[in-house]
C-alpha cells in the first residue's frame, strides 16, 4: 500500500500559556512511501517523528495537508478504519492477557462482515504467532517474558489484522544491544516475508541504515533528505544530515578555499576546481583519512584504539570545530601509538564541502 503525505502540517497550543506562538511539530511535510517498502523515519529526539507516525495511523489530525492511503483520502478517516498496525516504544501488551489472547484481541474487536469465526480468530493468530517466532510461548503472560519476547508478540498483534500500512514507533529502545541487533533482523525479515509497507521511527541512525529500503531524516519537524541509506551518508545535503548519519561522526573542519586548494589551517589537503573561494565548512568521514608520512594533512596525536579489524586514530588538529577527531584505519597501516603527530592524505570521495553560514552542501559547478 503506497502512503503519501501531501504538504502535512501539525500545530500543538505551546504549553507555556504566555507564550501564544503554536509548537509546530511537522512542518509541510510532503514524501510518497512506496508499496511494500520499509522506510526509517529518522531524527533526534523532538524532531516530529513520532507525530508523523500519529498523523499516519490516525491518532491525531492534521493542522493541514492531506494524508493518502493508495487512492484513498483517510486524512478524517478514525485509526480504527485506517487498516493500520502499530507497535508502540513500551509493547502496550495486557499483562493479564496471555500471549495468544494478547495476539487475538485485534480480531475479537472486529464487528459487521469483518468478523471471524473463533476457528479462523485462532488460525491467523497461530499463523503471527509462527511469523515472529513465539509458537513455544503462546500460554505465557507478559511478565514472564523478556523484553524482546514481549516486543515480538506486540508485532504479533499488529500484523494478524492484516493491516495496509504497519508502522513501528521506537519498538527497539527498551532492549540491549545485542538483542536490538537480533530484533531489528528479524523486523526486516517479517517485513519481507509480509511485504506490508512499514514506517520504522528511530533516533538510532544505525538503526534506520541497516533494515531500511529508504531513510527519511527529519530536523525540527522539516524534512531533511530522503534516499536510500548509503546514497545519504555518501552525499548529504546539508551540515546536519552529514553530522546526524555515522558512527563514529563525521569529522568537521573549518577551512578556506584559495587557489583552487582546500586548506585546513595551513595545510593544503585537496585540490578543489571550480569551488568558489572562500570560507567553507568541510565534513571528512572517519574512513576517508589514509595514513601517509607525506600526506598533506598533520595532526597531533592523542591516541590510537585498536578495535579488531580496524583502529581508531584519535587526533586533533587547528582548525576542527570539535577538541579531537577520529580516524578509522585498517590495522596494518603502521600508525605509531607513541608518534607525537601523524600525517594524513584524503580520499576525495570522502570528503563533503559546506556553507560556512547555511551549512548547505556545496557542489563544484558543472561545464
Amino acid at each position: 500500500m503506497k502512503v503519501v503525505l501531501d504538504h502535512l502540517t501539525k500545530r500543538f497550543p505551546n504549553r507555556n500559556r504566555k507564550i501564544k506562538t503554536e509548537v509546530v511539530a511537522v512542518d509541510d511535510f510532503t514524501f510518497e512511501i512506496p508499496d511494500g517498502k520499509l522506510v526509517g523515519l529518522l531524527g533526534p529526539s523532538g524532531c516530529g517523528k513520532s507525530t508523523t507516525l500519529n498523523l499516519i495511523c490516525g491518532l491525531e489530525k492534521p493542522t493541514s495537508g492531506r494524508i493518502y492511503f493508495g487512492d484513498d483520502d483517510v486524512t478524517n478517516l478514525p485509526p480504527e478504519l485506517r487498516g493500520v498496525g502499530m507497535v508502540f516504544q513500551n509493547y502496550a501488551l495486557y499483562p493479564h492477557l496471555t500471549v495468544l489472547e494478547n495476539i487475538l484481541f485485534p480480531l475479537e474487536n472486529l464487528k459487521g462482515d469483518k468478523r471471524l469465526s473463533k476457528e479462523a480468530m485462532r488460525s491467523r493468530a497461530l499463523e503471527a504467532a509462527h511469523l515472529v517466532q513465539i509458537d513455544a510461548l503462546l500460554e505465557r503472560r507478559p511478565a514472564q517474558m523478556s523484553g524482546g519476547q514481549q516486543q515480538r508478540v506486540a508485532i504479533a498483534r499488529a500484523l494478524v489484522k492484516m493491516p495496509r500500512v504497519l508502522l513501528l514507533d521506537e519498538p527497539l529502545s527498551n532492549l540491549d544491544a545485542r538483542l536490538r541487533l537480533q530484533t531489528r533482523e528479524e523486523i526486516r525479515r517479517i517485513q519481507r516475508e509480509t511485504g506490508i509497507t512499514t514506517v520504522f521511527v528511530t533516533h538510532d541512525q544505525e538503526e534506520a541504515m541497516s533494515i531500511s529500503d529508504v531513510i527519511v531524516v527529519m530536523e525540527k519537524g522539516v524534512l531533511q533528505q530522503i534516499g536510500k541509506p548509503q546514497s545519504v551518508y555518501d552525499d548529504p545535503t546539508n551540515l546536519f544530515v552529514a553530522k546526524f548519519l555515522g558512527t563514529p561522526p563525521i569529522d568537521v573542519f573549518n577551512g578556506e578555499i584559495r587557489g583552487g586548494l582546500l586548506y585546513l589551517g595551513k595545510d593544503a589537503v585537496l585540490p578543489v576546481a571550480g569551488y568558489r573561494e572562500g570560507k567553507v565548512t568541510v565534513g571528512i568521514r572517519p574512513e576517508g583519512f589514509v595514513p601517509d608520512e607525506k600526506g598533506p594533512l598533520c595532526c597531533r596525536l592523542v591516541g590510537v584504539e585498536v578495535m579488531g579489524r580496524d583502529t581508531s586514530v584519535v587526533a586533533a588538529h587547528p582548525a576542527l570545530t570539535t577538541n579531537t577527531m577520529r580516524a578509522i584505519v585498517d590495522t596494518d597501516s603502521g600508525v605509531d601509538p607513541n608518534a607525537l603527530e601523524v600525517r594524513f592524505s584524503l580520499k576525495s570521495r570522502k570528503v563533503c564541502l559546506f556553507d560556512a553560514e547555511t551549512g548547505a552542501r556545496l557542489y563544484a559547478p558543472t561545464v
